[in-house]
C-alpha cells in the first residue's frame, strides 16, 4: 500500500507541472512490483545420511545436552554368571572443543558398588573410580575412550558406517541401525560395528586369557553386534543411542558367553559449562 501512495504522489506532481492539459492521455494505473518467487520447501530427508545431517544440526543448535546412561556387562559359564551394571548422568557441551562430565556408579553381581566420575576436556579424559586417585589419558587410549558414553559422538560413528546403516521411519520415531548376523568372528571382523564390539571385548578377553582361556580368534563367534540411533521425527534430535554385543568364546567342552548392553537417553538441553574442579589432573 505504501508503494501505491508513493506512485500516486509522483503522478500528481507531474500533472501540476504540465498544467493539467486535457490533451494528454489519462495516466496508466500504478505499476505493481512483480511478486517474489515463493521459496521452495526443503526436500524431505530420505536417506540415513540425510537424517544424520539433520540430527547433527539439531544437536549442535544447543550449547549442551544432558543424558542418562544404563548398561550391563556379563560373563556366563555353565550357568554361573558374573558381571556388573552401570548407571550415570552425563552432561556434554557441543562447542569446539566439546567437553563432558559424567557421574555414575558400577554395581557388581556380588553386590559391591563403587562410584565413577569422568571429565573430558580438550581431548583428554579424566577418570576417578571409587577412592582411587584420578587418572587421565588421551581419548585415543582405549582404556579412557571406553569409559566415555557420548551419543553425540555416535552421529560421527554412524556417518562412517555408510551403506551398512538401515533406516526405519514412522510418525513416532526415526531409527537408524547397523547390525551383523551371527557368524564366526573371522568372517565379520572387518565390519565397523564388529570392530567396535571387539574393542569392548578386548579387556575381558585379555583377563580370560590370563586365567587360562586360550581360545583362538578363529573359534570365537559373534552372536550379536548392533548399534542404533533413535531421532525425534519432528526435531531430528537424538532421543536415544543403544549398543549391544554378544560373543561366544570356546572353553573346554563348552563356551563362555560375553554380553554388553548400553543405552543412553536424552534428558534435554543444557547451557552449563563443564569445568573440572581443582585437583583433577
Amino acid at each position: 500500500m505504501r508503494r501505491r501512495l508513493v506512485a500516486m504522489t509522483v503522478f500528481a506532481v507531474s500533472v501540476a507541472l504540465t498544467g493539467c492539459s486535457t490533451d494528454h492521455a489519462p495516466p496508466s494505473g500504478p505499476s505493481h512490483p512483480s511478486a517474489a518467487p515463493a521459496a521452495e520447501p526443503e526436500p524431505a530427508p530420505e536417506t540415513p545420511a540425510d537424517f544424520l545431517a539433520l540430527a547433527e544440526a539439531a544437536m549442535a543448535a544447543e550449547d549442551g545436552w544432558r543424558f542418562t546412561v544404563r548398561g550391563s556387562e556379563e560373563l556366563l559359564l555353565r550357568g554361573q554368571k558374573s558381571g556388573a551394571t552401570y548407571s550415570a548422568r552425563v552432561h556434554r557441551t557441543t562447542g569446539d572443543p566439546w567437553a563432558l562430565h559424567s557421574t555414575g556408579s558400577i554395581r557388581s553381581s556380588k553386590g559391591v558398588t563403587r562410584s565413577e566420575e569422568i571429565y573430558v576436556v580438550d581431548g583428554t579424559g579424566y577418570v576417578k573410580e571409587g577412592d582411587a586417585a584420578w587418572r587421565h589419558g588421551p581419548l585415543s587410549d582405549p582404556e579412557i575412550a571406553d569409559k566415555v558414553e557420548d551419543p553425540v559422538a555416535a552421529l560421527d560413528a554412524f556417518g562412517d558406517y555408510g551403506d551398512a546403516v538401515s533406516l526405519a521411519v514412522s510418525d513416532r520415531r526415526v531409527e537408524l541401525r547397523v547390525r551383523t548376523t551371527p557368524a564366526a568372528l573371522t568372517a565379520v571382523r572387518d565390519q565397523a560395528v564388529v570392530r567396535k564390539a571387539l574393542r569392548e571385548l578386548a579387556p575381558t578377553l585379555e583377563q580370560l586369557r590370563a586365567a587360562g582361556v586360550t581360545a583362538p580368534e578363529s573359534g570365537i563367534t559373534v552372536e550379536r553386534a548392533e548399534e542404533s540411533l533413535v531421532l525425534d521425527p519432528s526435531t531430528y534430535q537424538v532421543t536415544s543411542h543403544t549398543f549391544r554385543c554378544v560373543f561366544r568364546i570356546p572353553y573346554g567342552s563348552g563356551a563362555i558367553r560375553y554380553g554388553q548392553d548400553v543405552t543412553e537417553r536424552t534428558s534435554g538441553p543444557s547451557g552449563e559449562a563443564v569445568v573440572p574442579p581443582e585437583g583433577v589432573e
